[in-house]
């Protein structure tokens, strides 16, 4: 048997240069972007010591992709979205650039770095929906599942890295951070560009609100693909408590800047776990099942991370609320890519990292006014109660996913 015929299924998809390259260029630009996340959060508590201000890192950058979510997604069905990518992953570039040079200048004006950040969410608002619908344009279909997996490995495995090694780098200098994601964003361009230009279906209808408004109709004529993008929304909008960690790692853990990126890699870890275990065996029936069930379970690990002032705890607690939310973004990531058809990806995709904008920075923005009004531990601990009762509702509202066996369409 030859050494290529030996490759394991879950890893056949890599000797697709096409999807490799694609493959290294989102994970630099994920993992700059971890580095960049922990710095910025550090920086700008630092600077301020107010919760609120930590919110609005998150709100910065969600504002341009709920503007323009109707823009970025047309985009993405009408231009190169290989080409999309390049221009975007260079603009994110110049901004890390801009917060180097803001560093090494010693500017303590924060409303600067929620500027930069305006013009990084645009650039993120255009490049999400064009790399998430560029997907199946370089794998084929029988694979696309595994992709997905694989795509999300990757992610959580920089979450597990990257914000380790943003602790690291901000604790020998803020400027090492920025410089290193400076210069990760950068080969990632790169890359990007090597990927062979694929065949796309390229949007021809004259522009309306009927093509604009499509990935909505889209989502919402499909009540599956809708209950769980608006399940994870609300899940994640609720409980989530990345922008807190700072406050934890300071005011409460008391571990400094290398504890907070440890508090950050730690949903990572139980992230990539589970990813890695779907790469291999993806979910095959129960889908809606896991789904809530494991919904609840990150509610309920987020509860006892509110709790905790023990710092292997709170690690053990974000392990298993990282576990549980990968099953959700899998469920959620392969509904979309296998249900929609090309010409609609874009559009339908935007919607998608609309919801995920909404859950994560929105959500961070929740986080850091609620802290600032009944304090961070309030905050955390009744997210968690809130998720917990949204995968209940839900289950109720959307009796069609609950009962979903099979994530292709099939009964």
């Amino acid at each position: 048997m030859s050494s290529r015929d030996s490759v394991q299924p879950q890893w056949a998809v890599f000797r697709h240069t096409p999807y490799l390259i694609y493959w290294l260029a989102r994970s630099l630009t994920s993992f700059a972007v971890q580095i960049q996340v922990v710095a910025l959060g550090w920086q700008v508590y630092d600077i301020t010591r107010n919760p609120l201000d930590l919110g609005l890192i998150g709100l910065s950058q969600f504002a341009p992709a709920l503007l323009l979510v109707l823009v970025t997604g047309a985009a993405a069905d009408r231009l190169s979205r290989r080409g999309i990518m390049i221009v975007t992953l260079l603009i994110s570039a110049a901004v890390s650039a801009a917060l180097l040079a803001f560093t090494f200048a010693g500017s303590r004006q924060v409303a600067l770095i929620y500027a930069l950040l305006v013009i990084f969410g645009i650039a993120r608002a255009f490049r999400g929906p064009a790399v998430q619908a560029l997907l199946p344009n370089i794998v084929p279909p029988a694979l696309l599942s595994r992709a997905i997996a694989l795509n999300s490995s990757a992610w959580q495995l920089t979450t597990i890295v990257g914000p380790v090694a943003g602790g690291l780098l901000y604790g020998v200098s803020p400027l090492a951070a920025y410089g290193s994601a400076t210069a990760l964003l950068c080969l990632a361009a790169f890359l990007a560009t090597q990927i062979p230009k694929p065949e796309q279906h390229t949007e021809t209808e004259p522009r309306s609100w009927n093509t604009l408004l499509a990935g909505f109709r889209y989502i919402w004529k499909e009540k599956i693909v809708l209950g769980a993008l608006s399940l994870d929304l609300f899940a994640v909008l609720v409980g989530g408590a990345v922008a807190l960690l700072p406050v934890f790692a300071r005011d409460i853990l008391d571990v400094g800047p290398f504890g907070l990126g440890l508090l950050r890699s730690s949903q990572g870890i139980g992230a990539v776990a589970v990813a890695l275990y779907l790469a291999v065996n993806p979910i095959r029936d129960h889908a809606g099942l896991f789904l809530f069930v494991f919904v609840a379970l990150f509610g309920a690990a987020i509860v006892v991370f509110g709790v905790s002032e023990l710092v292997w705890l709170s690690v053990a607690a974000l392990m298993i609320a990282g576990g549980a939310d990968m099953i959700s973004v899998y469920i959620r990531e392969t509904l979309v890519q296998l249900w929609t058809p090309d010409r609609l990806r874009g559009r339908v995709n935007a919607v998608n990292m609309l919801f995920i904008g909404a859950s994560n920075e929105l959500g961070e923005f929740r986080a850091g006014l609620t802290a600032f009004l009944i304090g961070a531990k309030a905050t955390v601990i009744a997210g968690g109660v809130g998720t917990i009762a949204i995968a209940a509702i839900w289950a109720k509202l959307f009796p069609e996913l609950r009962n979903a066996r099979h994530l292709d369409g099939r009964p």
